[in-house]
């Protein structure tokens, strides 16, 4: 497995100097990417270089077709100055979103632009490794269909739900080669990003799916500039994204944001996870379909009651959305209740971790006002105001792309900082 050569690794044989100007440049080409065009003055602020050294580097990145010039700043008294940007097509990611009962992906370049177009295939996440040989096939397929230099593909980012360490390479809940780790036991196994960097011949780097979303919400969305901020996925599951002091946190072992698993309801429904009473149980997906289900078989009065027996063993949050949507009572009503469960959940996160936002995202908060207000209303209820005053609340603006889109960031700036410490 190899980089372009712009981003490739030094070898030992290079001089002090030779190795300084290589960190630079991928110092530069990093924040490029991350803050998008800049002036020369301001390069040279964020990192204490001379003009004429920054502009001998940005005339390499040029020559070697990784930089290019993208019209004009702001005159700040004299001519305007140059912009310098990343050029289309220098690198590619092909990002991999996995959910429960479909995959997608699509390739980008390193300025985010959709090379491929984001396609969806029916492979199924499974304990076991039975998807993996599905996930090279139609990745491989993808690939070759969009017609780019595989020498400029740097890697592959997949996102996926479960226990997963991105450290370690590993899920403890999907795609699983190993248990959950001992810290007195050393695993010898083959990690599951070792096993698809054999079969990919690329980088590959794995990440949780909400914390996915959550750097996608930091680089692209609603959290860029921000310090504190918390990224909640409503889906079928309910997971968190830390964002404290600008750095997405991950904890000791990788699993930091299992909220959906909090203790919230005493000798309440037994979870998926093996707990009793986990606020998933009353504020998820899955709880709203169970809601859904029950009230219909109940004899509830709702749009719902036309679904066939088949049907109604298959619901989907979806399906209650476009009921809510289309003024059906008992669809508003469920959804309320699972909004001011989950309200009670994020009132405990705000008083212990005091964001500055909360950003909403996931297929239920396509329900939009029928799960924000609730939600809103549950915060205001039991979290103290002076915590709940300083905190806003917020759908995100990325919707079901933010994971797609972070794992793109995941695999760039993995990549980045690779490089960045070998440089040193």
């Amino acid at each position: 497995m190899s980089y372009p050569p712009v981003i490739s690794t030094y070898t030992s044989s290079l001089n002090t100097i030779e190795r300084k100007k290589h960190l630079q440049k991928i110092k530069i080409v990093k924040h490029l990417y991350v803050k998008g065009a800049k002036t020369n003055t301001d390069i040279c602020n964020r990192f204490g270089i001379s003009s004429p050294t920054l502009m001998g580097i940005l005339n390499e990145l040029i020559t070697d077709g990784l930089v290019e010039k993208q019209g004009q700043g702001k005159s700040v008294g004299g001519r305007k100055p140059d912009l310098y940007g990343l050029k289309d097509n220098s690198l590619f990611v092909l990002s991999i979103e996995m959910e429960r009962f479909k995959t997608r992906m699509a390739i980008f370049d390193n300025n985010n632009n959709i090379i491929s177009g984001i396609c969806t295939y029916p492979i199924e996440i499974s304990k076991d490794l039975s998807a993996v040989e599905q996930l090279y096939e139609h990745a491989n397929g993808l690939i070759a269909s969009s017609g780019i230099n595989t020498d400029k593909l740097v890697g592959i980012g997949i996102s996926m739900p479960g226990l997963v360490t991105a450290k370690a390479g590993n899920n403890y809940s999907y795609l699983v080669t190993q248990q959950v780790p001992d810290i007195a036991v050393q695993h010898t196994q083959e990690s599951l990003q070792q096993i698809l960097e054999n079969k990919f011949s690329k980088h590959v780097y794995i990440q949780n799916d909400v914390k996915s979303a959550a750097l996608a919400e930091f680089r692209f969305g609603l959290a860029q500039n921000k310090k504190d901020v918390l990224v909640i996925s409503m889906d079928w599951g309910i997971g968190l994204g830390v964002i404290m002091d600008g750095k997405l946190r991950n904890g000791s072992s990788g699993f930091a944001g299992e909220f959906g698993h909090i203790p919230l309801v005493e000798n309440g429904a037994l979870c998926h996870c093996g707990k009793r009473g986990c606020l998933e149980t009353v504020a998820s997906g899955l709880a709203l379909a169970r809601m859904a289900r029950e009230g219909i078989r109940a004899g509830k009065v709702s749009i719902l009651n036309q679904l066939s027996d088949h049907e109604i063993d298959h619901i989907e949050p979806q399906v209650i959305i476009d009921a809510a949507n289309k003024g059906d009572q008992y669809a508003i009503n469920i959804l309320s209740e699972v909004g001011i469960n989950l309200g009670k959940g994020i009132a405990i996160l705000i008083q212990l971790f005091n964001p500055e936002l909360v950003i909403l995202g996931g297929k239920i908060a396509e329900a939009q006002q029928f799960i924000t207000t609730p939600i809103q209303q549950s915060v205001n209820t039991y979290c103290m105001t002076q915590l709940r005053e300083s905190t806003t609340i917020a759908l995100s603006e990325l919707g079901k792309d933010a994971g797609i889109l972070g794992s793109v960031a995941t695999v760039m700036e993995n990549i980045f900082e690779t490089q960045i410490e070998l440089a040193r």
